[in-house]
């Protein structure tokens, strides 16, 4: 395999700039790609784009029209895209009686109608080019629920049913979908949840991180970054060309029981 896989390759990661987005950008860049990030922190996504040699598209990925803008903008400079990353996303943790109908339609318009929109604004141009990769950054969210995650639970299984259906559509044409499923992941937005589950909960945080986030889990760690980053550039590689429509857990044992 080459030292540089993704040469001549460009890859746009959405919620590029800090985070899964952040270290999948610095691995595809490091694999040679040319990197597109997506992002409505501008200072930060400005930041990361220029450290990598890529561009920074700034939107609110909850709006359809900047769906569109991010797109036209990769086109405009680049021409094409091969590799798509749907990764932008947050959390909030409420019962659901209390939940926000507001945060309801933000989170399911950025988690599940904005990938469905960049996937439907790229496929003509991987189609054509006969080659494209889609990952979808879902959860263990996508397989299973926990509560207080009404949103957040079904944006996720929802991700995986547009993961499996772009797969048997975009198979002959040699573009491959898949989704990947992390348990708690190291990042910004973990640290947060840590600290809502426990005022939500009244628990210390390292219960909320021993009790609630590692109990289920047969590896009792939280999972680095770079680890996600790692699977989501070998499903992008000519290693991984049979492999579509997989929703493939990377959830330190939590969906065997």
């Amino acid at each position: 395999m080459s030292d540089k896989p993704f040469q001549n390759k460009v890859a746009v990661v959405t919620g590029g700039a800090s985070g899964i987005g952040l270290t999948i950008a610095e691995r595809f860049a490091t694999d040679g790609a040319q990197i597109v990030i997506g992002d409505i922190q501008a200072e930060a996504g400005k930041a990361v784009a220029q450290s990598l040699g890529g561009l920074f598209v700034e939107g609110d990925l909850s709006r359809r029209a900047d769906c569109q803008t991010l797109i036209d903008g990769v086109v405009k400079t680049f021409g094409t895209v091969h590799i798509l990353v749907n990764n932008a996303g947050f959390q909030h943790i409420d019962p659901i009686e209390s939940f926000p109908e507001d945060t309801w339609d933000k989170m399911l318009a950025l988690m599940l109608t904005a990938p469905f929109l960049l996937t439907k604004y790229v496929w003509p141009m991987m189609k054509a080019q006969g080659w494209g990769r889609i990952i979808n950054i879902a959860s263990i969210h996508g397989q299973v629920a926990s509560p207080l995650k009404s949103a957040y639970v079904t944006a996720k299984h929802g991700l995986i049913g547009l993961t499996r259906a772009a797969a048997l559509e975009g198979g002959p044409y040699g573009i491959t979908v898949n989704a990947i499923c992390p348990a708690y992941v190291r990042t910004p937005l973990v640290e947060n949840q840590i600290a809502d589950q426990a005022r939500i909960r009244n628990m210390p945080p390292e219960a909320v991180i021993e009790k609630v986030m590692l109990e289920p889990a047969a590896i009792k760690r939280l999972i680095e970054p770079e680890e996600v980053a790692a699977f989501a550039a070998y499903l992008c590689s000519e290693a991984a060309s049979v492999i579509t429509g997989a929703a493939l857990a990377i959830d330190l044992g939590w969906t065997a029981r």
